[in-house]
């Protein structure tokens, strides 16, 4: 009898694929009895009980209650630095001396007039509340002032009007500074009290519904009277801080005296003595010093005189009058000050930084050698074996043409007869229209502008021609980039294999390898570049935090000696700017190429083309240079852009010293009347000279005749040369298609092309060119103020970069 036979849809299970995972017996018999090494982990992975979990959760929140109230207790005590408060008015309908007569609040403590240069600061001593405060302030006009100063200040008290809040002015001023970053802010209200009574809850909900913009959550204080100034103290006083990361991680020092001892060789230059307190991290003399807006120097000595506030002064209760004991109270601590003056520290030679900026190149360091036998022996070889091969080439023909005939078959076809039947195409004329009923209504219009004439005319007077047919030139190059984006003109004078030989073509933009070393211009010999940033940086940040700094702590009094500083620096002091100094971590005055991520502030639609000068905030570094715009990707390689997109967050590349981030960057563009208008906000991205910036270039060409996938381009080259010089770039069109050149057609720049499908009449033939473009050296760190009548006159062309 038969045995049963499974039909055809029998369902068949899969196999078992023991070749692929392994067991635990299996294991045990690969290793033949041998014990791996065991792992010691500093982590012990073990579960936590639901009671030890809340334990552990409390104690964190206590560590972390505990270091919010011991900086508290640190700022402004007497063993920390004075409570520095930026007072900054947002209208110009504030009145800053009532504001500063409330907070010399004498009830609470004592006040120490002090005059740096010619803006009025002072310092209010608050024994009863153990607090001391420095108050200073800047005008929103003011506005690298004012972002200088945000830099440094432990508080920034803004002071509203009751009515509207803020005016165009403050209202940029907030911009830049939340561009930059904002530390702790207090809001203030002055004048509500000076409203009728039925006004004041009208004014209180309009303002705070104005504030709830900018400042959500926020609570705002009353500055009037006696009483609310003293509770604005308080809060101030209370307040957690807000950390900023560029200079929590290195010692900064906003300065209260600045003398000048000019050198024996010239008067120019010399020693600069800066006295203040020391904040951020512990400051060491070996260490470089950047004062902002002038440079990088070294330090020579530090100095530790008494502190000129102490929060108890010895004041002599028999004097009546404040004046007499303030003044008795300088005078002793000035008499303290020259008999304990004592060197703290002095600087090594050893371990002191250097002021080295850039790499001195060597002129032979690029020289190429002779080659070798072997190379030579190399060379000759791959010739041989190019010389072997064969190909079926029409009699006549030359070995150099040869290696340009493709192995493909040429389609047949008469081409002389399809380049002589030219057809050229005509175009339509439009009629014109009647403009009569026009012409009437201007008749009519003209008694009503009558009045406005003399107003037009002094308009006029004010309006630079040439600036604005610069603009206009500006305006059309945008809109032209906008609409045909990276496509020129091929000239006609000279030839396009000479003008574009510093370009080459791709296969792909993206999978193309280019090699970031090839070809680098002789700026590059004198920049610093890492092996690895990123590690760089997070060695040197946790040196910071581990490791214990030799110098002036936190809190003291110092005075540094700053050696080899032009006189131009002090002078800007006594002028009324302030003068601020900040601490270099390692490498940090070394140059390089900084990578900066940026958008476009929407406040400003004025073109900005790429390698034009711009104003840097970048952290606490303030500079000029001429920058490239290039798209934010994560490639190899990033196309250049020839203007500063709205749409889009873009890269800008300079040169500049090598700053750490993360740090704020903010961008401005001076106007032709001194102005510095803020154009741009972002952050810093990396130092990266590799990063590669491509610029794209692309010609166009029009399809001339057509014959399914074969047509006839002209107006893309004018002479047979550039078309057999461009042949191996590949081509591609409007609509999609690509393609390549196949041969010269003539001697005016025609030549017949084949795509991979068949060409509409109304598409564009277009050829990519790629070259690497690299920014320009014009980094300058010293970036001059306004002039006073352009900070008289910034509040009106504020509004007007409002209204555009």
């Amino acid at each position: 009898m038969a045995g049963h036979r499974s039909g055809p849809l029998k369902p068949h299970n899969k196999a078992h694929k023991g070749g692929r995972h392994h067991g635990g017996g299996s294991a045990q018999q690969g290793s033949k009895g041998r014990v791996g090494p065991k792992i010691l982990c500093k982590k012990l992975k073990k579960q936590l009980s639901r009671v030890d979990q809340r334990h552990r959760a409390s104690q964190l929140r206590k560590q972390k209650r505990e270091a919010v109230l011991a900086e508290k207790r640190q700022l402004g005590s007497k063993d920390g630095p004075p409570h520095q408060v930026l007072v900054v008015p947002l209208h110009n309908r504030i009145s800053l001396p009532e504001a500063f007569k409330l907070l010399q609040n004498e009830d609470l403590g004592t006040v120490y007039l002090n005059e740096w240069g010619r803006t009025q600061s002072f310092m209010l001593l608050c024994p009863g509340l153990k607090h001391r405060w420095f108050f200073t302030y800047a005008r929103p006009g003011d506005l690298h002032t004012v972002l200088d100063m945000a830099k440094v200040a432990d508080t920034i008290l803004f002071l509203l009007d009751p009515l509207e809040g803020w005016d165009s002015t403050g209202d940029y001023c907030l911009s830049c500074l939340f561009a930059q970053g904002l530390p702790t802010y207090t809001l203030a209200v002055q004048g509500l009290s000076g409203l009728p009574p039925k006004k004041q809850i009208d004014a209180r909900k309009k303002l705070s519904k104005t504030v709830e913009k900018r400042f959500p959550d926020d609570k705002l204080l009353l500055l009037d009277t006696q009483q609310e100034a003293g509770m604005l103290l308080r809060q101030l006083a209370n307040q957690k801080q807000r950390h900023l990361a560029f200079r929590d991680r290195r010692a900064y020092l906003f300065a209260h005296v600045a003398d000048f001892v000019p050198s024996e060789e010239s008067n120019l230059v010399g020693t600069l003595k800066i006295s203040g307190y020391v904040r951020g991290k512990t400051l060491n003399v070996n260490s470089l010093l950047h004062i902002v807006g002038h440079g990088d120097f070294q330090m020579n000595q530090i100095d530790a005189p008494v502190d000129p506030f102490p929060l108890n002064p010895r004041v002599i209760k028999s004097q009546k009058k404040q004046s007499m004991a303030m003044e008795i109270c300088a005078a002793d601590a000035a008499a303290d000050m020259e008999e304990d003056l004592r060197v703290l520290m002095k600087a090594d030679p050893d371990q002191q930084e250097t002021l080295q900026t850039e790499v001195v190149p060597d002129p032979m360091e690029g020289e190429q050698t002779w080659p070798t036998e072997e190379e030579l022996d190399e060379a000759n070889d791959l010739l041989k074996q190019r010389s072997r091969v064969v190909k079926k080439v029409p009699k006549g023909t030359s070995n150099y043409q040869a290696e340009w005939i493709l192995d493909e078959g040429v389609e047949s076809g008469e081409e002389g007869d399809e380049y002589d039947d030219i057809q050229e195409e005509g175009f339509m004329e439009e009629d014109s229209q009647d403009e009569r009923g026009e012409e009437e209504e201007e008749e009519e219009c003209e008694t009503m502008t009558l009045g406005e004439s003399v107003h037009d005319d002094l308009f006029d007077e004010k309006v630079d021609e040439e600036a604005e047919e610069r603009m206009l030139e500006k305006y059309k190059q945008e809109r032209l980039e906008e609409m045909f984006p990276d496509e020129v003109d091929t000239p006609r004078d000279v030839a396009a294999r000479i003008r574009f030989q510093k370009y080459r073509g791709l296969k792909s933009f993206r999978t193309s390898p280019w090699d970031p070393k090839e070809n680098l211009p002789q700026d590059y010999a004198r920049i610093f570049q890492f092996q690895n940033f990123i590690n760089t940086r997070k060695r040197i940040f946790k040196e910071i935090e581990e490791k214990e700094a030799e110098g002036a702590e936190v809190g003291w009094y110092v005075t540094l000696h700053v050696s080899d500083v032009p006189v131009s620096v002090v002078e800007y002091f006594r002028q009324g700017a302030p003068l601020i100094a900040f601490s270099l971590l390692p490498y940090e005055q070394k140059m390089s190429v900084l990578n900066m991520v940026v958008s476009r502030n929407p406040g400003n639609s004025e073109p900005v083309k790429a390698k034009e000068e711009l104003v840097f905030h970048c952290g606490f570094r303030r500079f000029r240079a001429s920058p490239l715009f290039s798209q934010h990707t994560a490639a190899d390689k990033h196309k250049f852009q020839r203007f500063l997109t709205p749409d889009a967050a873009l890269v800008v590349t300079v040169f500049a010293p090598i700053t750490f981030p993360p740090a704020s960057v903010l961008l401005f563009k001076q106007r032709s009347n001194g102005m510095h208008s803020l154009i741009a906000t972002g952050h810093l991205l990396s130092v990266d000279p590799d990063r590669m910036v491509i610029k794209r270039v692309v010609l166009s060409g029009h399809p001339f005749k057509i014959f399914t996938k074969m047509a006839v381009v002209r107006y893309m080259f004018f002479n047979r040369e550039d078309v057999m010089w461009f042949k191996p770039v590949e081509l591609r069109t409007k609509w999609g298609r690509r393609g390549h050149i196949k041969e010269p057609v003539g001697t005016h720049g025609h030549m017949k092309c084949s795509f991979d499908g068949k060409l509409k009449s109304q598409d564009t033939v277009l050829m990519n060119l790629y070259k690497r473009v690299f920014p320009k050296w014009t980094y300058d760190p010293y970036v001059p103020e306004p002039a006073p009548w352009v900070k008289s006159e910034i509040s009106s062309t504020v509004s007007e970069v409002d209204m555009e």
